[in-house]
């Protein structure tokens, strides 16, 4: 198994947060997927992706439509997508994504959390070269063999497809501008996508043990329940 297999292993092993908070996010993507492209699923690649996610997350039909109806709102305000980068101690590697209608407050929200926990929030550029940036696909799996359906979308810019045995859905990982292609050529074959998205992957990952890994976690928990984060990714090894 590739690099993907194992940073998905690792990360279904790390907690969300709240189901309240997960909605939260997946709201955001739906006011900036509508902003986008409008609120007809059918004519917005992006929107229709989301949808699936929020299904995925259980999230409520209505929760959704009176999402979009906001989002198609002329005066609902839009987030801007803003990436940081930065350093936890130890020199571990971190980048935040964050959707936001207020830069300057995400900025020193962003930049308090590392301050508090001994991090060092650094310069565009400075740690996203680290990270591999992917887009990925949960499909079902009946009735499909991952080894013949990797050779089909390799022309499509799939690069490593393998098994989620939790629930037998196959995973399909692929370069973060391969997101369109991968999805057109899934919808084409009638191929249900139960969820999709993007994920940052580190090249190298670094152990901590004891007070060490603490003391990163403690930042990465701060970074993940700031309302205006939407994802954290770093170059430490999970714990088991």
């Amino acid at each position: 198994m590739g690099r993907a297999f194992e940073f998905r292993k690792a990360r279904k092993m790390k907690r969300w947060s709240a189901m309240a908070k997960t909605f939260t996010r997946i709201g955001k993507d739906i006011v900036m997927a509508v902003k986008e492209g409008g609120p007809d699923p059918d004519a917005n690649s992006r929107l229709r992706a989301v949808i699936q996610n929020a299904k995925a997350a259980n999230m409520p039909k209505d929760n959704v439509e009176r999402a979009i109806k906001r989002a198609s709102d002329k005066d609902q305000g839009d987030y801007k997508e803003v990436l940081f980068e930065g350093y936890a101690p130890h020199g571990i590697a971190v980048l935040v994504e964050t959707a936001t209608d207020n830069n300057n407050r995400t900025v020193a929200n962003v930049r308090a959390h590392f301050n508090k926990c001994n991090g060092n929030l650094g310069t565009s550029g400075s740690v996203e070269f680290m990270f591999d940036h992917t887009c990925n696909f949960k499909i079902k799996g009946e009735d499909l063999d991952p080894e013949e359906l990797e050779l089909e979308l390799i022309d499509f810019g799939a690069e490593e497809i393998f098994i989620d045995e939790e629930d037998n859905s196959i995973m399909i990982y692929g370069p973060f501008g391969s997101f369109g292609a991968i999805q057109k050529e899934l919808e084409s074959r009638e191929i249900e996508i139960i969820s999709s998205g993007f994920e940052r992957i580190p090249q190298v990952t670094k152990p901590l043990s004891g007070d060490a890994y603490a003391e990163v976690e403690k930042l990465l928990e701060r970074l993940e329940e700031d309302d205006d984060v939407q994802n954290v990714y770093h170059s430490m090894v999970e714990a088991e």
